[in-house]
């Protein structure tokens, strides 16, 4: 596990150990599980980060991860800061009447009785997301919001996500990339992953093929070390702290 740079402020809140990291302009990110609080800002970094995405996820099949025991999803945050304001879709054609209840019925999971969250003031920057498959952690989402990009955030949820599949005992992690995201290629190579194959026309808004990525084995000490020195790499670039379990 990583060693600690600095000990102030850093302990552990639920399975992933809080990781706290100090940027350019001195706000104070930190590294947690996501929560149902946290939902209507993810809905807002998913809409920000894959605007073209159909369908979008909504809040009950948020709800519903949370609950799955495969899915193990982080957000990066600020604390102590309002929420921004919740994006609104343009409306759908029909009796505004009839589409006025609907959106009662339906706002933040109300229907089936999921009630409406509670109004957090964390200010979420970026989330990700895995599922575990016996010994393979598949990462089904890792998103920044697009006002945070070249701060290192993406980097550090990778990270982190790669930190958790490893505490979860998975041997290697699995993801998707769009062929013509480069950039994205480019991180993943960097902390091991390989291109295993493609599937064709993965991506339903213009059926963009996919590259399907994997790590080597986690449980190698190899493999292991190498986290260790990137990790200690972007903590020098980015100066935050990582309490280890």
């Amino acid at each position: 596990m990583l060693q600690t740079r600095m000990q102030a402020k850093c302990d552990k809140i639920f399975s992933v150990p809080v990781s706290i990291m100090a940027i350019e302009d001195s706000k104070t990110y930190r590294i947690r599980d996501m929560r149902d609080e946290d939902i209507s800002q993810v809905l807002q970094i998913d809409l920000d980060a894959f605007p073209t995405q159909w369908p979008h996820p909504t809040f009950t099949s948020y709800h519903h991860e949370l609950r799955n025991k495969l899915a193990h999803y982080i957000v990066i945050y600020r604390a102590n800061e309002p929420q921004p304001p919740a994006v609104e879709k343009p409306p759908a054609e029909g009796s505004p009447r009839a589409l006025s209840f609907i959106r009662r019925l339906f706002n933040h999971g109300g229907f089936f009785g999921l009630g409406k969250p509670s109004q957090p003031t964390e200010y979420l920057a970026g989330m990700a997301g895995i599922w575990m498959m016996v010994d393979e952690a598949h990462m089904v989402t890792i998103a920044v919001r697009k006002a945070h990009k070249n701060q290192g955030l993406g980097e550090w949820l990778l990270i982190s996500v790669i930190e958790l599949a490893m505490r979860l005992n998975a041997r290697v992690v699995t993801l998707e990339v769009r062929v013509s995201n480069t950039i994205a290629q480019k991180l993943y190579e960097k902390y091991g992953f390989t291109k295993a194959g493609t599937r064709k026309k993965y991506y339903s808004d213009n059926g963009e093929d996919a590259l399907i990525m994997t790590t080597g084995d986690l449980t190698s000490p190899e493999y292991r070390l190498k986290l260790e020195q990137l990790a200690q790499s972007h903590r020098g670039r980015y100066s935050y702290c990582y309490s280890g379990t």
